[in-house]
């Protein structure tokens, strides 16, 4: 849960052209095109030659495996035959244009894949075996929500889809499992302390700590590259009306998104610190490859009055130096470097036509 709703979001808000981003590629395709690097923008100096690995549906949250010769993702292609989000597996430089490795079982939603150190299979919650259907998606009668199943567990998969072990029993949503780059620990999202905390457990399963436990959404955790550090939004309910609403959601398996921050932590939980205090959703984190600093998705740079952009942004780690990084009009998100530091990948709206695909791009990185 990443994920992939915000995409719903931005796709029910854009249900026609956007004539600005129109606009935008119009006027500045002569400069990009300058340097062959067409689905660049001319700000973004910190990617060249970008190119674009899915074409048509819904793909996001794709990310590297251990040796950056593969990626997992999660997908609703109507032309893949899916009914909601499943994940798929592809090698890392390979042109989507035919329907992928099927990862999950094709029943039920999923969501937050991950490799295993052993680059030979991944991790994935899943909903399949509450039942085959996709789970209901939630109504807006309370506004722009996302949905906690308590029927999400953790799941490892080999590469041909067959499902290794389950990782989680508890009751209660289990999912956002993501994996230390040291191979040793799995950080995932549960309620089974009745709130959504942080967790870790070791590479097997075993061994289970809570990390985080002050009230509000923790989610989306990612390791540093030396597996020291976290990384994850949270949302912090402070005044009683907020609160209420947060605790009224979560009772219901719902979560309002439109109103987190970026925190890290030490691997522990110890000296838990909020890196940024900008307003709106900010989501998405990610280490960058020195360690020293987070890329991460925001939309606090939206006017209030108009529609809202998300793009990629990234900040020091002492939470200085903002820095814009992406400048599609529409959508920029679940970025992930590679390995070996050299690639960005991310999920983006631009060069859709105007329609609500969201794909899978990646880059060259440039410091």
């Amino acid at each position: 849960m990443r994920y992939i709703f915000v995409i719903i979001m931005i796709n029910i808000i854009f249900s026609c052209k956007n004539d600005s981003q129109s606009k935008v590629m119009e006027t500045s395709s002569s400069e990009i095109n300058s340097d062959s690097d067409s689905l660049r923008y001319p700000e973004e100096k910190h990617l060249k030659n970008v190119k674009q690995l899915t074409f048509g549906g819904d793909n996001a949250e794709a990310y590297w495996s251990f040796d950056d010769k593969n990626i997992t993702f999660q997908a609703t292609n109507k032309a893949w035959g899916d009914q909601c989000d499943q994940i798929y597996s592809e090698t890392s430089s390979t042109p989507m244009h035919d329907k992928p490795q099927l990862i999950s079982t094709g029943k039920g939603r999923t969501t937050c894949s991950y490799f295993m150190p052993d680059n030979k299979s991944i991790i994935y919650a899943s909903t399949h075996e509450a039942g085959d259907e996709c789970p209901p998606v939630p109504s807006r009668d309370n506004g722009y929500v996302w949905p906690v199943y308590e029927s999400f567990d953790i799941y490892v998969a080999d590469l041909q889809g067959n499902i290794i072990k389950q990782l989680t029993h508890e009751p209660g949503y289990d999912a956002e499992p993501t994996v230390s780059p040291k191979g040793d620990k799995i950080v995932f999202t549960s309620t089974r302390s009745g709130d959504l905390e942080l967790y870790t457990m070791d590479i097997d399963g075993q061994n289970v700590k809570q990390i985080t436990n002050e009230l509000g959404y923790d989610g989306g955790a990612f390791f540093s590259p030396d597996g020291s550090k976290l990384v994850f939004r949270a949302s912090r309910p402070r005044e009683p009306e907020a609160v209420e609403e947060y605790k009224s959601l979560l009772a219901k398996g719902l979560v309002k998104p439109s109103d987190m921050e970026i925190y890290v932590c030490n691997a522990d939980g110890s000296d838990l610190k909020k890196l940024t205090d900008l307003g709106e959703a900010n989501w998405a984190p990610f280490f960058h490859p020195s360690g020293e600093k987070i890329i991460f998705s925001s939309d606090h740079h939206s006017s209030k009055n108009g529609r809202p952009t998300f793009n990629l942004f990234m900040i020091n780690l002492d939470g200085t130096g903002l820095e814009q990084i992406t400048y599609d009009n529409v959508f920029d998100a679940f970025p992930m470097f590679s390995f070996d530091g050299k690639k960005l990948m991310f999920s983006s709206n631009r060069h859709n036509g105007g329609n609500h695909d969201t794909n899978i791009f990646v880059g060259d990185w440039v410091d």
